[in-house]
């Protein structure tokens, strides 16, 4: 089966604070790396490229099914929802990666 990848742009001035916090989060359960700049999380199934910019976190996953990858959107959105709790507006908008 051919990957399929979709990707969101997040606009917050707390991108990399949010990409440290998911990758730690995870860490615990799965394989995960982050720097500066980028993050990564191996879920079972898939993979989320994370990228924190000045004014955006951008978001990546990889998965083997749309169905793994629509499961993984999820918890990637809720996960980030739940630590930006102060941004109540914040949207995450998942879209074909091109």
């Amino acid at each position: 089966m051919d990957a399929t990848t979709s990707q969101a742009s997040v606009p917050t001035a707390h991108a990399r604070r949010y990409m440290v916090q998911l990758c730690k989060h995870f860490g615990h359960r799965v394989e995960t790396r982050f720097d500066e700049a980028t993050g990564e999380i191996v879920f079972d199934g898939g993979i989320c490229r994370l990228g924190a910019g000045p004014v955006a976190l951008d978001l990546q996953i990889e998965s083997a099914s749309t169905e793994t990858r629509a499961r993984l959107e999820g918890v990637i959105d809720s996960h980030l929802k739940r630590f930006a709790f102060r941004e109540p507006d914040m949207a995450v908008t998942w879209r074909p990666a091109v």
